[in-house]
């Protein structure tokens, strides 16, 4: 069991660890595509996954960690389960794209890259929260 606000910080660990290897994987395989083409695609794939997806679950779980009533509540609920399973379903898609070559190597480089950059600024808004929440704490508790 963990303190509730302790689960932004374990989202902000798995988010940003998650996002930084998918970045990495596009970033590794970018180098053949170096052009403002394909860095302007990858930006637009940061901004459709940030402004629609992972900008709003941060958002979400943040808020739903905040109305736990329970201070100390079970360390996987730093998600729901239609979370978990959404996760284990791109985490499999993902790897089968490239392990069964489905999808041609710029497809990896471009769309990984702006996927990942975006995963991990959600892990990074995640322990955003964490950082504000404990402070917070910290300033009343200090009154």
């Amino acid at each position: 069991m963990v303190r509730k606000n302790t689960l932004l910080l374990i989202a902000c660990l798995v988010w940003s660890a998650a996002g930084f290897n998918i970045l990495r994987i596009g970033i590794i395989e970018y180098p053949p595509y170096l052009s403002i083409v394909y860095f302007w695609l990858s930006a637009v794939v940061f901004t459709v996954f940030q402004l629609f997806i992972f900008g709003r679950l941060v958002k979400k779980h943040t808020k739903r960690i905040d109305a736990y009533t329970e201070e100390k509540q079970l360390f996987i609920k730093f998600f729901d389960v239609k979370s978990f399973i959404i996760m284990a379903v791109m985490m499999t898609g993902g790897i089968l794209m490239r392990a069964l070559s489905l999808v041609p190597k710029v497809f990896i480089a471009v769309f990984y890259t702006g996927l990942g950059a975006s995963l991990t600024l959600a892990g990074l808004l995640f322990g955003k929260n964490f950082v504000v929440r404990k402070f917070k704490k910290s300033k009343i508790d200090q009154s």
